[in-house]
């Protein structure tokens, strides 16, 4: 029963894998990419991951595909956040069709309100 669940685990994720090289060609801009790149690379390897942890047991390969998993959750969203924040105060543009920038209503980018000069509001408020 353990490695029927373990293989179906590893097929999910590399069914996650799979869309989300789908979404990197497919999609429109740096934005859309990273975002289907972090679930691909989330949830897919994870899956995969977790698999391997079913059908190894509680071995030494075992263990290290569970640290594996700990590390791609805390890894692979941070290092997005950190790229699309690096790519938006470049200013590479977003798609035609997208309505919304928080970034920009944030005024990240914006001359006469970035964040220190929000921060400096703030200490004399």
């Amino acid at each position: 029963m353990i490695e029927t669940i373990g293989m179906i685990l590893i097929f999910i994720g590399v069914a996650f894998d799979f869309l989300g090289v789908l979404g990197l060609v497919r999609l429109p801009d740096v934005y859309n990419r990273l975002q289907a790149a972090t679930k691909c690379v989330t949830f897919g390897s994870v899956g995969i991951l977790l698999g391997i942890f079913l059908l190894q047991g509680f071995t030494s390969f075992g263990f290290k595909a569970l640290i594996g998993v700990v590390f791609i959750f805390l890894a692979s969203p941070t290092a997005a956040h950190v790229i699309s924040r690096a790519a938006h105060r470049n200013r590479i543009p977003l798609c035609n069709l997208s309505v919304v920038d928080k970034y920009e209503e944030d005024r990240e980018l914006r001359e006469d309100g970035g964040p220190k000069e929000i921060a400096e509001e703030i200490k004399t408020v």
